[in-house]
């Protein structure tokens, strides 16, 4: 375990950027556009790209850099903080994708660890560094998601990212009692991102630096006010988070669990259920994604329950 300081202040509730896909399976870059203005509207604490929900893994190198040189240069003129992920399970397409990111100058950059063979921990250290080196002082966060080929433990963590001081922070899930009391040994010099729907909790334990939110897919301003309330009545925005987790785990997770639906398709219906903006539900072919009429039924049941996250709300 490292024990140079390094907690970075990037914090607070990040909004994903969606892609809008057309039904001949393109990007709508206009509608991209559009979503950007609104998410800066709303004044989010940042925004953030090409994490699972922005379909890293499915978009030409071409498409890549269009989406950062349009969120970089509508974030930069509006003041608003932004996160590019230069992820991708093919390390040299990663590595091309970082240093391209680079001159665009984010807050951080977002990597994951080549994924279609496990790495070793000498092997991912090796490839932090070269990250580091390629990243020119840019910080970077480590992307390690349930759902990655190997999921490290918060010592493997910090064996892995302790001899790469460019690596600032980790997005990664949370987990039981014995998760936090590991992760408050391990990782405390890290700025650690759960899933948003738990981020009170992660706040209480003293162990989240913010989501890179779910939540804010949900709705991005009631997400920015629940992660404000936080600092001022940690309480409530317990009493809160209790609700979101119901709402997710009775009418969002049976999608994953009961029919297949990958973690993007879920982010998308949430983001439709929310109705801020005109994303969509459509992911790009070959994956299935969730019919618009199932965001509208739900539509009622989320504002009943959760009020708090829809402020602008009419009934």
């Amino acid at each position: 375990m490292t024990t140079q300081t390094r907690r970075h202040p990037i914090a607070g509730n990040w909004a994903s950027l969606l892609l809008p896909i057309a039904d001949d399976d393109t990007i709508d870059f206009g509608t991209l556009g559009t979503e950007i203005d609104i998410l800066i509207a709303a004044d989010v604490d940042g925004i953030y790209s090409n994490g699972t929900a922005g379909e890293f893994h499915n978009q030409t190198e071409t498409e890549y850099d269009r989406i950062q040189d349009m969120l970089a240069g509508r974030c930069d003129a509006a003041g608003m903080p932004f996160v590019i992920g230069a992820c991708q399970p093919d390390p040299i397409i990663m590595l091309n994708r970082l240093r391209r990111a680079v001159p665009l100058k984010p807050l951080a950059i977002q990597v994951i660890l080549p994924d279609w063979w496990p790495l070793t921990n000498p092997e991912a250290i090796e490839f932090l560094k070269r990250v580091t080196d390629a990243a020119d002082g840019i910080p970077l966060i480590l992307y390690n998601p349930p759902h990655a080929k190997r999921v490290l433990s918060p010592s493997e963590l910090a064996d892995v990212c302790g001899p790469c001081p460019s690596v600032v922070g980790i997005k990664l899930a949370d987990g039981d009692a014995d998760w936090y009391a590991q992760t408050k040994r391990h990782l405390k010099e890290y700025a650690l991102f759960i899933p948003g729907h738990h981020l009170a909790t992660g706040i209480k334990q003293g162990i989240a630096a913010g989501a890179f939110s779910n939540v804010a897919c949900l709705n991005p301003r009631g997400a920015q006010l629940w992660t404000d309330m936080m600092r001022t009545d940690i309480e409530t925005a317990l009493q809160i988070e209790s609700r979101i987790c119901a709402f997710m785990d009775d009418h969002i997770v049976p999608f994953r669990r009961d029919h297949g639906y990958s973690n993007a398709a879920l982010d998308k219906l949430l983001a439709a259920v929310g109705g801020w903006g005109p994303v969509g539900t459509r992911l790009r072919w070959p994956y299935r994604f969730i019919e618009q009429r199932a965001a509208s039924r739900l539509r009622g049941t989320v504002t009943a329950m959760l009020p708090e996250l829809f402020p602008d709300a009419s009934d």
